[in-house]
C-alpha cells in the first residue's frame, strides 16, 4: 500500500488510462522487493565509505579507501571518497610511528587505505557542517596506494579554475563534489525515466545506428569516410528516421537514451555531441505525447528539487512572440510586451506615425519594475512621466500609457516602433537583459528555485530561408505533419500552414521538441519535392516504408544535458557531462580532433590539402 500511494502522484498524468492499475501493481511489487538503499560496499575490499560513517558506528573497526583532501601538521587529515569526508586522527605514539610518517608525508590527493576505530570527537570539537562531524577515525594501519605529484590546481569546489584548465584535467575536475553530484543526479533521473517508460508504460528500449546517411535540412552533420571511394556516412543529428521506421515495423512504443551529433560550434547550452531522451509512439495525438512527458518528468523529478505540477500550461507560437518576443519564454516573471499603438496613433511623434503607416507596423512597450536607472520613460510619484517623449504626449495619453503598462513609481517603460516581428524580438531581448540588470542590482525577479514548464504549440510548418526569402525551409524538420485544420493550405499557400509541432520550455530554455509525423508517402513526397525543393531520392527508403502500411505516429525528444543543467542550476551543459567538448568543440584533455597520417587516410581515398602555415606548423 505504501508503494502504491508513493507512485500515484508521480505517475498520475499518464496513468489515468485502461491498464494503469496493472502497471501500478507491478511497480508496487517491484518496489517492495527492492532494497531500501544501494549497497556501496558490495564486491569491494573496504568496509565503509567515508561519507556514510555516523555516531552509530562508534567503536567499530573500519577500513576506508579514498583521497587525502587535507592534512594538518601530522595531527589529522581529511579523507575523501565519492560519498563524503571523514576526519582521520594520525597516531602520535611510538608504536604507530610508521603510520604517522606515512600519512604525514603523503601529498594531498594521494590515494590511501586507512584502517582504524570510529570514535566520538572530543566535546566542543564537533563540526556541524560535516555529516560526519560528530565522529573521527583513529588510524591504526595505513597504506599509500598511489602518491600524487604536484597538482595543476587544487581539487576544491571553491577554488576558481579556468574552464580550459578544467577541460584539460577533466579527471581531476570530476573529483569535485559539485560534478559528482551533477552526474549522480543525472544517473538517477535517467533510471527513473527508464522505469516509467519501460516498466509502467511498455516502451521498448532500442539502440539505433550512429553510422547512417545525410538527412536533408536541419543542422550540419559530421561525415565519416568509408572505404568506398567518394562515399561517406553521416552521424545522425537525431534518430528521427529510425524511430519512424520502428513505428512502421509495428514496435508501437520506442524509447532510447540517444547519442546525437551536430557539426556546429559549441555554446553554453549546446555541444557537438549530446544526449536526448528519444521517444516515439504509434496511434497517438499531440495531447497524448504531452501527457506522457508530463508524467515522465513528474515521476523522475529529483525529490530535493521540490515537486512539479501538471498539466503544464500551454500557449501558441504567436502568443509567445506577441507577449514575450520569443518562442521560448521565461514565465517566472512578468514584464509582458504590451501593444500601445492604438492610443499613440493620435500622437505627433513622427517615428511612431512612420512605423504605424507601414504594413505590419506596430508600437509596443514593456514596463520594467523599479527600473529607474535604466532610462526612457520613468513614472514620477505624482503619476506623470519623465521623458523627452512627454512633450509630444498630452496628459490623457500619458495617463493611458501609465494605465496600459500598469506603471508604478520609479518603473521604466521601453518603447519600440517598427515591423511587428522585429519589434517583438527586440523587446523580448530587452526584457531578458533588463531582468539580468535588475537582478544584478539586487531585485529578485526570477526565483532560482522555481521550475516553470510551458508547452508552445502551433508553430508555422515552414519559414522563409534567410539567404533567399522566396524559398521555404522546414521550421523544424521535413517529417512534421501539418495542423489538421490547415492541410488544404499545404497545397495552396504553404506559408500559412501551422504544424503539429510542440516545444517544451523550462525557465526560458527549450528542453524538448517533437511533433506528429507525416505518415502518408504522397504528402511526404509533396513536402520534400514541391515545397522544400529537396531531392526525395535521398529519403527513398522512408517514402517506400510509408507506402507499406505506416501507422499514424508521433514523438518527442528531451534534451537530457540541458534539462539536467537547469535542474542543478549549472551555468553550462558542460557541467553535467563527464567529458564535454570545449567552447570550440575540442577535447582539450585528449587533444582531439587531431592529425592523422596520409597512410591512415589512404584506405578512405582522401587527401588533405594543407594551407601553407599549417604545413609549417606540422613540420615543427
Amino acid at each position: 500500500m505504501m508503494a502504491l500511494s508513493w507512485l500515484l502522484p508521480r505517475a498520475l498524468p499518464g496513468l489515468a488510462r485502461p491498464g494503469c492499475g496493472r502497471a501500478l501493481r507491478r511497480a508496487a511489487s517491484a518496489s517492495a522487493s527492492a532494497p531500501a538503499a544501494p549497497d556501496f560496499n558490495s564486491f569491494v575490499i573496504r568496509t565503509n565509505t567515508c561519507g556514510e560513517l555516523r555516531s552509530a558506528h562508534v567503536g567499530q573497526e573500519v577500513t576506508l579507501y579514498g583521497w587525502i583532501q587535507y592534512q594538518r601538521q601530522g595531527l589529522f587529515m581529511i579523507l575523501r571518497d565519492f560519498q563524503g569526508l571523514i576526519q582521520v586522527i594520525i597516531p602520535q605514539d611510538e608504536a604507530h610511528s610508521h603510520v604517522k610518517n606515512l600519512l604525514s608525508n603523503a601529498p594531498v590527493e594521494s590515494v590511501v587505505r586507512v584502517t582504524g576505530i570510529v570514535t566520538p570527537r572530543p566535546p566542543g570539537q564537533e563540526n556541524p557542517k560535516m555529516p560526519t562531524g560528530d565522529i573521527e577515525v583513529k588510524a591504526e594501519t595505513a597504506e599509500i596506494l598511489n602518491p600524487c605529484k604536484k597538482l595543476p590546481f587544487e581539487v576544491k569546489d571553491f577554488i576558481k579554475k579556468s574552464e580550459a584548465l578544467r577541460m584539460q584535467y577533466r579527471y581531476l575536475d570530476l573529483r569535485s563534489f559539485q560534478l559528482q553530484y551533477n552526474l549522480r543526479l543525472r544517473s538517477r533521473v535517467v533510471m527513473k525515466m527508464r522505469e516509467y517508460l519501460c516498466n509502467l508504460h511498455g516502451f521498448v528500449d532500442i539502440e539505433t545506428p550512429t553510422l547512417f546517411k545525410r538527412t536533408p535540412g536541419g543542422a550540419k552533420e559530421f561525415l565519416v569516410p568509408s572505404r568506398e571511394a567518394g562515399k561517406f556516412y553521416s552521424l545522425p543529428q537525431s534518430p528521427q528516421q529510425f524511430k519512424q521506421l520502428l513505428m512502421v515495423g509495428g514496435l508501437d512504443r520506442y524509447f532510447q537514451v540517444a547519442r546525437c551529433y551536430r557539426d556546429e560550434g559549441s555554446r553554453p547550452d549546446r555541444q557537438p555531441e549530446f544526449t536526448q531522451i528519444d521517444i516515439e509512439m504509434s496511434f497517438v495525438d499531440q495531447a497524448g505525447i504531452q501527457r506522457l512527458v508530463e508524467g515522465l518528468l513528474q515521476y523522475s523529478w529529483p525529490e530535493e528539487r521540490g515537486s512539479i505540477s501538471t498539466p503544464f500550461p500551454s500557449m501558441t507560437y504567436e502568443e509567445a512572440l506577441a507577449d514575450y518576443g520569443t518562442d521560448k519564454p521565461d514565465t517566472r516573471f512578468g514584464m509582458k510586451i504590451v501593444d500601445i499603438g492604438d492610443f499613440l496613433q493620435r500622437s505627433d511623434i513622427q517615428f511612431i506615425q512612420n512605423a504605424l503607416s507601414y504594413p505590419h507596423g506596430t508600437v509596443k512597450a514593456i514596463c520594467i519594475p523599479q527600473g529607474v536607472e535604466i532610462v526612457e520613460i520613468i513614472c514620477r510619484p505624482d503619476g506623470s512621466l519623465k521623458s523627452l517623449l512627454t512633450r509630444f504626449l498630452g496628459e490623457e495619453q500619458q495617463s493611458e500609457l501609465v494605465q496600459a503598462l500598469n506603471m508604478q513609481v520609479d518603473d521604466v517603460a521601453l518603447l519600440a516602433a517598427g515591423e511587428q516581428k522585429q519589434v517583438c524580438s527586440a523587446l523580448g531581448s530587452l526584457r531578458l537583459e533588463t531582468a539580468d540588470l535588475l537582478e544584478a542590482a539586487g531585485l529578485v525577479l526570477r526565483d532560482p528555485a522555481a521550475f516553470r514548464f510551458l508547452w508552445v504549440v502551433d508553430f508555422p510548418l515552414f519559414l522563409p530561408k534567410e539567404e533567399n526569402p522566396t524559398e521555404l525551409e522546414s521550421a523544424h524538420h521535413p517529417f512534421t505533419a501539418p495542423h489538421p485544420s490547415d492541410t488544404s493550405l499545404l497545397y495552396s499557400d504553404p506559408t500559412k500552414v501551422r504544424s503539429q509541432h510542440y516545444d517544451l520550455v523550462l525557465n526560458g530554455n527549450e528542453v524538448g521538441g517533437g511533433s506528429i509525423r507525416i505518415h502518408s508517402a504522397e504528402q511526404q513526397r509533396f513536402v520534400l519535392e514541391k515545397v522544400l525543393k529537396e531531392d526525395s531520392e535521398v529519403l527513398s527508403h522512408l517514402l517506400e516504408a510509408l507506402e507499406l502500411g505506416a501507422p499514424p505516429h508521433g514523438g518527442i525528444a528531451l534534451g537530457l544535458d540541458r534539462l539536467i543543467s537547469l535542474i542543478v542550476g549549472a551555468p553550462s551543459i558542460r557541467d553535467v557531462i563527464a567529458f564535454p567538448k570545449s567552447f570550440r568543440g575540442r577535447d582539450l584533455m585528449g587533444n582531439a580532433p587531431n592529425y592523422v597520417t596520409s597512410e591512415e587516410l589512404e584506405p578512405y581515398h582522401i587527401q588533405v590539402s594543407w594551407p601553407l602555415e599549417e604545413k609549417e606548423a606540422k613540420k615543427n
